[in-house]
């Protein structure tokens, strides 16, 4: 009997990414993610405020029946941790403490990796994050 060598094509590898984000109140969500977390709008519908996340389109969608979970959905991956956890603090943010966990008094937990974590919410209540990677 032969081998069979699996070979998996990557057709979305090249492709890109687009996320999504679901809200109740589109107006709520504009204001939060336009003015407070600084994203560009690209394009207002009714289906979706469409925003560039750093050259990713993010489509924040109104849905009827939100059901948020208990997990992060989404998060941005920063150089300076503290610096971006300041400047959202001073635009109204409240970073989630989560029991349990050593957090330091802005709220970033550091994994024994030595990546830093800070977690906030949008006017929803989705879980969103911040990740500095620790120094190859």
């Amino acid at each position: 009997m032969l081998a069979t060598a699996w070979y998996v094509r990557p057709v979305l590898a090249a492709a890109p990414f687009i996320g999504f984000i679901p809200v109740r109140d589109i107006f709520e969500a504009r204001g939060f993610y336009q003015r407070v977390l600084g994203l560009r709008v690209v394009e207002d519908t009714p289906f979706a405020l469409v925003l560039d996340a750093s050259g990713t389109m993010l489509r924040v969608t109104p849905v009827p029946d939100l059901a948020v979970q208990s997990f992060t959905i989404a998060g941005w991956r920063v150089d300076d941790m503290a610096a971006t956890v300041r400047a959202l603090a001073a635009k109204g943010v409240r970073f989630t403490r989560y029991d349990g966990m050593d957090q330091d008094e802005l709220g970033i937990w550091t994994a024994p990796s030595g990546d830093k974590v800070a977690w906030f919410t949008d006017p929803d209540g989705n879980t969103l994050s911040l990740t500095e990677f620790a120094a190859a």
